[in-house]
């Protein structure tokens, strides 16, 4: 994925296709699943998880809600899996249900006007976005820019569409392909195309704003540190 200045990768050549043995060992999964092995769940648990937890997270932006939407995509994937036919792969049809959860508790708590928090910390037991993808090889200096340019973004998107943040993340930070977020989303390729470019663009602008207010803000204060 290559890099850009707000840590997307903004290449859209189509990503490399799963290999047959990926296809296998769904095929072996699911049939476990439905034969009720425990062994099966645990396996799932232990793939899909953590990037269920990291889509929820970004989803809602709040590490509580996110969790309790967790265990209701996994009780659901469970209840669910005999219907399960094959017709896309085990990916996105868990994500599919991780996003319409998404949805479904965004809603119930727009509706109770609950108040948004903010995403300073983590649920317990977790490991956050900026946690996952951070290279201990690099220096001190260089981590805290990457940090901060993360948390920048995990910022800009509350702010922009819901239908767009689901595509930007399922594009640049899942790394779906444009059939998988079709699949995941239930909407053609094309309406897939463009939510991901206006997302981007919406992205860009709410960076843009946010860059232009912390340096008026800087500027002021080295203003009121002058005068003192």
């Amino acid at each position: 994925m290559a890099d850009s200045i707000i840590g997307f990768g903004y290449e859209d050549a189509a990503l490399p296709s799963r290999p047959a043995d990926c296809y296998e060992e769904d095929s072996r999964l699911i049939a476990e699943l439905k034969a009720n092995h425990e062994s099966a769940y645990e396996v799932l648990l232990a793939r899909f998880q953590q990037p269920v937890y990291n889509l929820v997270y970004r989803l809602l932006a709040d590490p509580a809600d996110a969790s309790d939407a967790v265990q209701e995509v996994f009780l659901k994937v469970f209840r669910n899996i005999e219907a399960f036919r094959g017709q896309s792969s085990l990916k996105t049809w868990v994500y599919r249900i991780a996003l319409n959860e998404a949805y479904n508790h965004r809603r119930w708590f727009s509706r109770h006007r609950k108040q948004e928090v903010g995403l300073e910390t983590d649920a317990e037991g977790t490991r956050s976005w900026i946690e996952s993808i951070s290279d201990p090889a690099r220096d001190p200096y260089e981590l805290a820019l990457n940090e901060e340019r993360h948390k920048l973004i995990e910022d800009g998107l509350r702010d922009i569409n819901p239908d767009f943040r689901a595509a930007v993340i399922l594009r640049d930070l899942e790394e779906l392909s444009y059939e998988e977020i079709a699949e995941v989303t239930q909407a053609s390729l094309g309406t897939v195309k463009s939510r991901i470019l206006r997302g981007r663009e919406a992205l860009r602008r709410v960076l843009l704003s946010h860059a232009e207010q912390r340096s008026t803000q800087s500027n002021l204060g080295w203003m009121q540190e002058t005068v003192k």
